[in-house]
């Protein structure tokens, strides 16, 4: 039987309700809690710089509540770097991001990035193993390696997007390209004798999961607004099942 990816789950938008009313509940504490004990393998938070969901207080409150890892999301920057080193999850993902967009647009630009291979040490000398969050391109792929990552996270939005339009061949088209960059990682990575964990994320829901959990080396799966959602009709313990289950394809 093939070996399914862990699950990471995403408990921003926990916060997102938190915050819409100004008050201290729901609590994403509780939550990734909740998630965990509900069989999630990961947590994963957003502290952007806005602070639109994730509070500072969250992180270090569910570094200490929970014994899964902790993969905390964050953009590139000074003040992002000194609060991750503080807290030293296990894991750091770098993510692009604008203060306009409502949720992350697309990959981390790697290629382009002045001083990443710096950036990404300076974690990893704090014992922090690091993910770059990209697109599914053999460039930005090359570059995650050459800087010496610890995994990439391949954005699957464009794949999600196009399911939930229903366009067929659009949506096959993106799944071919993860499938694509899924090899080309691993092959990359032999060549260069370095190891690096491929996960993936973004958009994926009950309905489209599957076709990317069923991926031979994908290691993990990050999922928030789907889970979230899905709990508003069934609560957060049988929304986390249920997407476990459906990395299955029956």
């Amino acid at each position: 039987m093939k070996k399914l990816p862990r699950l990471g789950v995403n408990i921003d938008h926990i916060a997102t309700l938190r915050n819409a009313r100004g008050v201290d509940y729901p609590c994403p504490v509780r939550g990734a809690c909740v998630c965990e004990q509900a069989g999630a393998q990961g947590i994963t938070l957003h502290l952007r710089e806005d602070r639109r969901h994730i509070k500072d207080s969250d992180v270090y409150a569910i570094k200490d509540a929970i014994t899964v890892p902790m993969n905390l999301e964050m953009a590139v920057t000074d003040e992002m770097l000194a609060i991750a080193c503080d807290v030293c999850p296990e894991w750091v993902c770098l993510v692009p991001e604008k203060r306009t967009e409502v949720t992350t647009e697309g990959g981390l630009d790697v290629v382009n990035l002045v001083h990443i291979d710096d950036f990404v040490a300076k974690l990893q000398s704090k014992g922090i193993k690091v993910s770059l969050f990209i697109d599914p391109d053999f460039a930005q792929i090359d570059k995650a390696i050459c800087v010496g990552a610890d995994a990439i996270e391949l954005h699957t939005g464009a794949y999600a997007n196009y399911d939930l339009l229903g366009d067929h061949d659009a949506t096959q088209h993106e799944l071919n390209r993860i499938i694509e960059a899924v090899g080309y990682c691993q092959q990359s990575a032999a060549k260069h004798n370095h190891t690096i964990l491929i996960n993936a994320g973004h958009g994926l829901t009950r309905r489209n999961v599957a076709n990317i959990a069923q991926i031979d080396g994908i290691n993990e799966l990050n999922i928030g607004h789907a889970i979230i959602a899905d709990s508003v009709f069934m609560g957060l313990t049988d929304a986390v099942k249920a997407m476990k289950d459906a990395f299955k394809i029956c």
